[in-house]
């Protein structure tokens, strides 16, 4: 299995290929993913039948203009996508994480937000009306959230409500990120010991590109 520097650099170029000034935007990106006019063929689904070796390891947002391999131009067998709405981190998604990491050897964990999510929206909605009638499964995910982005509200250190939410959605992603790395001994052993690394990532749905976080 690949180092997580290489991986994180896979991802990168993939993103590159993805985005809409690329050259190599007709028809000639790597995934059939990216290609309409394909389909996974029989060769790429075989080799997939025996056991699967991710590279990476994606928790996003089930945001549907959020579709990971398609952002990363990757193919089947490529990523081990965990999906939920706000990319919250609870018990079954640190269990998936720990089953990839652990059975497949996979060294990068990226954390996934995006501009314009919803659950963060309505997270910081909540936070300034307490109240709002919501299923207690919505609200187990703002929940999640909220201890993220209240101390932005209650700093008020924005002046307006599109610095106040992009800065939400990636306070969010670095709690996600925070909480992979310190809530499982079997990830933390993966740190310390194999080279297991956990990063956050902001995607951007104006533009098209990822931003890792480590690099701001």
């Amino acid at each position: 299995m690949i180092s997580a520097t290489e991986a994180l650099d896979r991802l990168r170029k993939g993103n590159n290929r993805f985005l809409p000034e690329s050259k190599l935007v007709s028809g000639k990106r790597r995934s059939a993913w990216s290609d309409t006019s394909r389909v996974a063929s029989k060769p790429d689904r075989e080799k997939t039948i025996p056991k699967q070796e991710p590279f990476a390891i994606l928790l996003g947002c089930s945001d549907a203009r959020v579709p990971l391999e398609i952002v990363f131009d990757q193919g089947l067998g490529d990523l081990f996508v965990i999906r939920v709405a706000g990319n919250i981190v609870a018990p079954s998604q640190i269990g998936s994480v720990e089953f990839a990491a652990s059975e497949f050897g996979t060294r990068l964990v990226v954390v996934m937000g995006h501009s314009h999510c919803g659950a963060v929206a309505a997270t910081l909605d909540e936070l300034k009306q307490p109240g709002t009638s919501r299923s207690p499964n919505l609200a187990s995910i703002v929940d999640r959230i909220s201890p993220a982005v209240e101390p932005l509200l209650r700093n008020n250190e924005f002046s307006d409500e599109e610095s106040l939410m992009k800065e939400a959605v990636r306070a969010n992603v670095r709690a996600s990120v925070n909480k992979l790395q310190t809530g499982s001994t079997i990830l933390e052993d993966l740190i310390n010991k194999d080279g297991l690394q956990i990063v956050g990532a902001e995607y951007s749905i104006e533009t098209g590109s990822v931003q890792f976080l480590q690099e701001d």
